[in-house]
């Protein structure tokens, strides 16, 4: 019996060590991004990120009925501040437009407070197409040792990105609406 002990516990050491190892060859910085095409002009989807009162309407972040709201700045663009706290699945932090190219591309400042503390920049692309447009929504930014390891578990990309494919079909049937 104590052998079978010895020899578990050194299995879950072993595996905690390769675990660790593999966060540590993980690159210091991440980025996820999704993209689709939308069968709408770039002046349509534009207003739809540009003024983040919208995201209520199409994003999947915004899955808490109660969540608090606070907009603050101006009504859309550069310097238009998104304050939310919400639940478990939500979280608490803030969103701030700080880049605002007309119909082309909006950067925005993410700062989590919770469930972590994360510090990332967004930033969507809207390309011309032949009858439409190409959106790209981006998030990337510093990834530490802590997040290195909870990657190397779960599958970020696949989690988040599943999240921004909700959030493109959401804001691309507002688009053509």
């Amino acid at each position: 019996m104590t052998t079978l002990l010895l020899v578990i516990g050194a299995l879950i050491v072993a595996a905690i060590a390769v675990v660790l190892i593999l966060a540590a060859r993980k690159p210091s910085h991440f980025s996820i991004q999704r993209t689709m095409r939308m069968n709408a002009p770039p002046e349509r989807i534009f207003p739809l990120i540009n003024d983040v009162h919208n995201f209520i309407k199409w994003s999947p972040f915004e899955k808490d009925p109660n969540m608090k709201r606070i907009f603050s700045g101006p009504s859309a663009g550069v310097g238009m501040i998104y304050d939310f706290d919400g639940n478990r699945q939500v979280g608490a932090g803030r969103v701030e437009i700080t880049e605002s190219i007309p119909n082309s591309k909006i950067v925005m400042k993410l700062d989590m407070d919770r469930p972590f503390t994360a510090r990332n920049i967004v930033t969507f692309t809207l390309a011309p197409i032949a009858g439409g447009t190409e959106v790209t929504w981006q998030m990337a930014g510093p990834q530490p040792f802590m997040a290195k390891v909870m990657s190397t578990i779960i599958d970020c990309d696949k989690m988040v990105g599943g999240e921004f494919d909700k959030g493109l079909a959401g804001m691309h049937a507002m688009a053509t609406a």
